[in-house]
């Protein structure tokens, strides 16, 4: 039996305990809890020795993966690596021990950094001021649709409720819009992965807000129209959105500002390092062109001023790099995709074969075994194959313009040893799914749950645990 086989809860033996405290030995009276404060009954909790507790959390964390432990290739989510220094920069004490609610004049230090990354920001992207409050990309979407609704009233132009969003786009575009009220207008992609210009066209009107887009997009690949694109909104009045989820392959190279969009959100945990995964943490500030730096929120978006460990590691690695080798991280991003999509075309489809930025999308396999009567591998028995190799999966069924979409993006921080041992791994299980897809459907082989029911799991979770009797 492996400590993590079962619940803590199911280690409990009565009676059984990690610590006891001493008795009080200084006769000074401890006031009783109110009544009102008190349990009817006590916390059904788990009796354990501190071994066991120590050895069934350490086993637990074991299980965990991240960039720290593999390559993590998840496309759409930038999982470089987080510097240590970043860890050690936040972790200072001077840092670690404020309070939102001092003196102002005892954090003069937290303002120098928020100036000082703000015009960082501002030289990286072409744009104005950034407003630091949003504390996810998502956040910061949400807030720079609100500025973007604010400026259209502001104008007394009431009647701007639509926003146009492209067919490749993050899912939480749509959706951010939808909190914000807005009406969510689609506009479809040719068959290079581009935005269609032309069905743009009659899309443009008095009633368009603006235009959310992410260049490079979700395809990885660069919107050589965009400055059309820009124009033709702008011209009906009209404001670009800037999708920053995407910006890690830009640094150094294009900014924003440059492409004529006017507002934008930026993931600090992807693009500048700071780890991230499993809902935190993030950071999304908000930047916007010098016509709309009146709109930038003071409050309300969040109750104080945006996470300011995530700004703070995002700093450190900006200033770690300089303005002279920030433009690598882009480059290298680049190479390292392209060098694997070119690498694996003959094993997987390839429906767009063009230069690609930080990421790339394959189709399914070229050969997945299938046959009369024999369902072949599909992208999904890939994901879970490679987990048998140590390799976190990549993203898989997105974007949704492909059935079988496996999005790869390896960051510029993976060696090429790194990269080649995956290469490898890949081609073997394109192999294996050629000579026999049902061995792929049985995997992963080595993992301690293999393949749960994650449809039962997100709609009916189990978040408690109940004694059986």
């Amino acid at each position: 039996m492996k400590y993590y086989d079962k619940l803590i809860f199911e280690l409990s033996k009565p009676g059984r305990c990690g610590y006891t405290l001493p008795e009080n030995e200084y006769g000074i009276h401890l006031k009783e809890l109110p009544a009102e404060l008190k349990r009817s009954k006590a916390p059904e909790l788990p009796e354990v020795s501190e071994v066991d507790v120590v050895r069934h959390y350490t086993n637990l964390s074991q299980m965990n993966f991240g960039v720290d432990t593999g390559f993590y290739p998840l496309g759409s989510c930038t999982m470089k690596y987080n510097p240590k220094i970043n860890e050690e920069v936040a972790a200072m004490p001077g840092f670690t021990g404020l309070h939102p609610l001092q003196p102002e004049k005892t954090v003069q230090g937290v303002k120098a950094v928020y100036e000082a990354m703000d015009k960082a920001l501002a030289e990286i992207t072409g744009l104005s001021h950034f407003t630091f409050l949003p504390c996810a990309g998502a956040h910061g979407e949400l807030t720079g649709l609100m500025l973007i609704r604010q400026y259209h009233m502001a104008r007394g132009d009431e009647k701007r409720t639509k926003i146009i969003v492209p067919d490749s786009a993050h899912g939480t575009n749509p959706a951010s819009a939808a909190v914000c009220g807005l009406e969510i207008v689609e506009v479809k992609s040719k068959a290079n992965g581009l935005v269609d210009v032309e069905d743009l066209k009659p899309l443009l009107g008095d009633d368009i807000a603006g235009i959310m887009m992410t260049n490079p997009n979700t395809l990885g690949l660069f919107e050589r129209e965009i400055g059309e694109i820009a124009k033709l909104v702008h011209a009906c009045g009209g404001l670009l959105y800037y999708d920053g989820a995407n910006m890690n392959p830009m640094l150094g190279m294009v900014r924003p500002g440059d492409m004529g969009f006017d507002v934008m959100h930026i993931n600090l945990h992807k693009t500048f390092s700071t780890p991230h995964g499993g809902g935190g943490p993030g950071a999304g500030p908000v930047g916007v062109a010098e016509h709309l730096v009146k709109f930038l929120p003071e409050t309300v978006v969040s109750g104080f001023h945006g996470n300011f460990g995530v700004i703070l590691r995002a700093y450190a690695y900006i200033l770690m790099l300089g303005r002279q080798n920030l433009k690598y991280a882009g480059m290298f991003s680049v190479l390292s995709a392209n060098y694997i999509k070119e690498s694996l075309k003959d094993c997987y489809k390839l429906p767009i074969q063009s230069v690609c930025k930080h990421e790339f999308v394959f189709d399914g396999l070229v050969n997945d075994g299938s046959k009369e009567g024999v369902e072949g591998a599909t992208t999904l028995d890939v994901a879970k194959r490679l987990l048998d190799f140590g390799y976190h999966a990549p993203t898989i069924y997105f974007p949704l313009l492909f059935h079988q979409a496996l999005m790869i993006e390896p960051t510029e921080t993976e060696s090429k040893e790194t990269i080649d041992g995956f290469i490898e791994v890949m081609r073997k299980i394109a192999a294996e799914a050629a000579e026999d897809p049902s061995f792929l459907k049985s995997a992963p082989h080595c993992a301690p749950i293999t393949r749960p029911d994650e449809t039962t799991a997100a709609r009916q979770p189990i978040l408690r645990y109940h004694k059986e009797i």
